[in-house]
């Protein structure tokens, strides 16, 4: 007979906290490479391209297993699940520190990217089970929070490590933090399972595999092959295996899919899900192209490129926690307010972008995409998470995070193609550049491919901006959530809690 859910107040926090080390460390490791790769490029003799897979390998790996490993949670516990994630990935970020060349970087990054889908999906059915109805909701507040906090910091966190360390400590930094996490996990988290065992589905994860290799490698490699024929049709076959996934999906929703459609008949988590990906387009997207113009155009090092970029991570900090509080009676406003935001700051950061421009020119830009992603991430999760029941909570993670994943894939792919394309002529491109010095004919190629990059995630938020004005807005009467289907149950229904703290 299991144990009922833990209810001290302490101890639910000290489970969020644990969750949320882990939950930050991976998500951090998606823009704090971004930082480095001029470092990378120069050190390992890589190409654009081939750093581009340092971060595509690893959101690919963690987009197509997620789901699956929110299904093997439910068959050997979550809390096992998340102890083992979080030292796959410790050991693999060590592997990742002591890489000699860019393949070897490039699978030690696929092994942390494993490590993050084991233990990325446990995260948010352990809150849902663990937090009674009346604190979920801040609870998933922070939850969003930390991941828009994590993805945002990475670039003035690697800044600092790659400076003062150099690059491969941006991955040494997460083997103190990972045994931490694990210690924390070991001696915090209850054990939670689902109540029935569930399916895998290898055939779903080949498909999904496939396509998603396919598309990023066309985009990624296009620029190499001079878009030929053999590019388009390696990304429309990707497209097409791509379609052949939702397929088969429809024939197993009554056998466990990887993608249940009945998620998506809840008209928050649809919407959020798409918003999901659109914001994760647009982070990698932005973090790319400003980071690769400050330290080559600008000639900024890593540290001073970093701090350049800290207002948005420090603003973001600040507002998200009050976001948070203010997403039920917000409803899809404050959300689609913080995408505009975040727009209209990368907007401004183009427009003032120039060879001679200095780091207080940047920076009503950061304070508006700090604005933005502070009100966009927690009333994000607390929207889609609103109405899924227990039961169902692996299943909403895993789908809400291989969606982030897989825009985090394309993001980067995307713009990583522009980039290459409006630099291909250019000195700068694979010679590295030697800052605003190297010339202004050269900065101001810089300055072009910046501005075509960052058309790609403003389009993403204005798309995220639309499709979170058609939330349901749930009732408040007093300071119960009326609207809410499932608050009225206890918490852990439909899932056993074992053990505690």
């Amino acid at each position: 007979m299991s144990n009922p859910p833990v209810s001290d107040k302490r101890g639910e926090w000290l489970i969020l906290a644990t969750l949320s080390l882990g939950f930050f460390m991976t998500l951090l490791d998606l823009t704090i490479v971004t930082i480095a790769i001029p470092d990378m490029r120069t050190q390992l003799h890589a190409s654009l391209a081939g750093v581009g897979w340092v971060t595509n390998a690893y959101v690919i790996v963690l987009a197509v297993l997620v789901i699956t490993a929110g299904r093997l949670g439910d068959l050997r516990g979550r809390r096992a699940l998340f102890i083992v994630g979080v030292a796959v990935f410790t050991i693999a970020s060590a592997a990742s520190g002591l890489s000699q060349t860019i393949g070897e970087l490039i699978a030690a990054r696929a092994v942390q990217g494993l490590g993050a889908a084991l233990l990325m999906p446990q995260t948010m059915a352990v809150i849902v089970a663990t937090f009674p109805a009346a604190r979920r909701g801040v609870a998933m507040g922070i939850w969003g929070g930390v991941a828009g906090l994590a993805t945002i910091a990475g670039p003035t966190v690697g800044g600092l490590l790659v400076s003062s360390l150099g690059w491969r400590w941006i991955f040494f930094v997460n083997i103190p933090v990972g045994v931490v996490a694990v210690v924390m996990a070991v001696i915090f988290l209850p054990e939670v399972r689902s109540g029935r065992r569930q399916r895998l589905d290898p055939v779903g994860i080949t498909l999904a595999s496939v396509a998603l290799v396919a598309i990023t490698y066309g985009l990624l490699e296009g620029q190499a092959y001079d878009w030929d024929a053999g590019i388009w049709a390696l990304i429309i076959g990707g497209v097409a295996v791509a379609g052949a996934f939702g397929w088969h999906q429809k024939t197993r929703q009554d056998r466990d899919p990887l993608l249940p459609f009945g998620l998506f008949a809840d008209r928050n988590y649809a919407l959020m899900g798409g918003a999901n990906m659109m914001v994760s387009i647009a982070m990698i997207g932005m973090a790319l192209p400003l980071t690769l113009f400050l330290q080559t155009a600008l000639g900024y090092s890593a540290l001073k490129a970093g701090l350049t970029l800290a207002p948005a991570s420090i603003v973001s900090g600040i507002v998200a926690p009050f976001a948070g509080k203010f997403a039920d009676r917000a409803g899809g406003y404050l959300p689609a307010a913080g995408f505009t935001l975040y727009a209209v700051g990368l907007i401004v950061i183009a427009v003032v972008a120039s060879v001679h421009a200095t780091p207080y020119d940047f920076l009503p830009g950061f304070v508006l995409t700090g604005l933005g992603t502070g009100c966009t991430m927690s009333p994000m999760q607390t929207n889609a998470t609103r109405n899924v029941p227990p039961q169902l909570a692996g299943a909403a993670s895993g789908v809400l995070n291989t969606l982030r994943q897989t825009g985090s894939a394309l993001g980067g792919a995307i713009v990583l193609a522009v980039l290459q394309a409006r630099l291909a002529s250019g000195t700068g491109l694979e010679g590295g550049g030697t800052g605003a010095g190297a010339g202004d004919v050269m900065g101001n190629e810089f300055v072009g491919a910046l501005r075509a990059g960052i058309v790609v995630p403003v389009v993403a938020l204005l798309v995220g901006a639309v499709l979170c004005l058609g939330l349901k807005k749930p009732v408040i009467s007093g300071t119960r959530r009326v609207g809410a289907r499932h608050d009225h149950r206890t918490p852990g229904t439909g899932a056993k809690v074992r053990g505690g703290i």
